[in-house]
């Protein structure tokens, strides 16, 4: 099994799969909640300039070619990277696919000049939520509230501490599923 992380474009036909599984997930999830038009509206709010280098990037997760997870970022401010598009192939979730991706992000942001991740989830998203404060990412909202009435849920993250750790870290796929 050939797993390999790329940096690319939305615009890149490997990146379909992303793009309409998560056009699927968030109207199933949502519907019309946030917008008439649904998640294509989401999906099409930032220009693919915006996750290119320098400023972001747009990363694939390709196994033996296919495209099994993704996510990109943008710039947020100076010091602050943008979270954004964070899949797992349906069929492949629950294997620590989602936590091995969001490092890479990390590492990449790291290697771009960021210091500090900023992201949001939905609040229909528990698994996100989850994956996030798992992960060493802050709660930008009370965690006891009503996620319905506060809808975008915001975290971050201090990247300082891990610089040492991603040093030189190579790329160790997730062990496959028996």
């Amino acid at each position: 099994m050939s797993n390999q992380f790329i940096y690319t474009t939305p615009l890149d036909p490997r990146a379909r799969p992303l793009i309409e599984d998560l056009i699927f997930e968030y109207d199933s999830r949502y519907g019309e909640f946030f917008d008439r038009e649904g998640a294509a509206a989401e999906l099409n709010r930032y220009p693919p300039q915006a996750f290119a280098p320098p400023t972001g990037n747009f990363l694939l997760w390709l196994r033996d070619g296919e495209t099994i997870a993704g996510g990109a970022f943008m710039r947020y401010d100076d010091s602050t990277a943008e979270f954004k598009r964070i899949w797992t192939r349906r069929d492949l979730r629950r294997q620590g696919l989602a936590r091995r991706l969001l490092v890479e992000l990390e590492e990449q942001a790291l290697r771009q000049g960021y210091s500090r991740i900023y992201l949001t989830t939905g609040f229909r998203q528990p698994e996100a939520q989850n994956l996030y404060l798992t992960n060493g990412y802050s709660a930008l909202f009370d965690l006891n509230g009503d996620l319905e009435e506060i809808k975008h849920l915001a975290f971050e993250k201090n990247l300082f501490g891990l610089a040492p750790e991603f040093a030189g870290a190579a790329f160790s796929p997730a062990p496959s599923a028996p």
